[in-house]
């Protein structure tokens, strides 16, 4: 079936609002997003001015919002930058300039990623979206000075990403089993406070959402960027193919990010 590379789901992380499903099933917007985007060639850094934001959703009960925004320049997420909260306000004016260190060669491979929060004093704060750019080099004037408004999509929780799974598919159905060789994972979250992560793969069968074996791989300690090189086999006749997808999940202790795998058809 060849090889896999799977992008991880941050399903742990969902900060839910009322408000903000309900926009989305109404079709209603999360404003819009003005930043500037400047490469300085001579010190090899992506200089983001995150200029303002406006027409936010209205996020607490006086009809406000207390909206700041966080930037990651992926797949790098120890570096983060945040703009200061500004209070009763649905569109904020920031002003405020951050440096990513990155060498212009790179730039093909990151994603500059917004999260809009509304800050909440006593609980989690709410995420009212996000603004994803991921193509540095399509931008008008680019590594110059270029003005964006970008819209602010709805998003249920902060889907920043949490890694990729590199792994390959084989399928003998003379032999009725199924083999996922585990190969890497890249660019982990770190779940430690050592800044790392004790990382293992677990691989589900699964039929109908009924779970009917799973297996894993061996643990990789203190690492972002584990190696596996595991097979993983499963028997699964023919003419049962169809009916099976696999569940992947990238574990440390008690938190995972996953995606589903849904098995094609093998063709002869």
């Amino acid at each position: 079936m060849g090889l896999g590379l799977g992008r991880l789901k941050p399903e742990l992380y969902k900060q839910r609002s009322l408000e903000g499903d309900e926009g989305s099933r109404r079709g209603g917007g999360c404003g819009r997003l003005h930043f500037i985007l400047k490469f300085d060639c001579d010190l090899e850094q992506l200089i983001v001015k995150i200029h303002r934001a406006e027409d936010l959703p209205a996020k607490d009960f006086s009809g406000t919002s207390d909206p700041y925004v966080k930037i990651y320049l992926l797949p790098d997420r120890k570096t983060k930058h945040q703009t200061k909260v500004h209070r009763k306000t649905l569109n904020p004016v920031f002003d405020e300039v951050f440096l990513f260190p990155v060498f212009y060669s790179e730039l093909p491979t990151r994603k500059l990623h917004f999260s809009v929060y509304d800050f909440d004093r006593f609980s989690r704060h709410d995420i009212i979206g996000q603004v994803v750019v991921d193509n540095f080099l399509d931008l008008a004037d680019f590594p110059r000075e270029t003005k964006l408004c970008r819209e602010i999509q709805y998003v249920s929780s902060d889907n920043v990403d949490l890694g990729d799974l590199m792994f390959s598919l084989c399928y003998l159905p003379t032999a009725g089993r199924l083999t996922i060789t585990m190969i890497q994972a890249r660019n982990l979250k770190a779940m430690d406070i050592t800044g790392a992560s004790d990382p293992y793969v677990k691989v589900s069968l699964m039929c109908e959402g009924r779970r009917l074996k799973k297996r894993k791989t061996s643990t990789k300690r203190n690492t972002l960027n584990p190696v596996y090189n595991e097979a993983i086999v499963f028997d699964v006749l023919p003419e049962n193919i169809e009916q099976i997808s696999l569940l992947i999940a990238v574990m440390d202790y008690d938190r995972f990010g996953y995606f589903n795998l849904q098995l094609i058809p093998y063709v002869h």
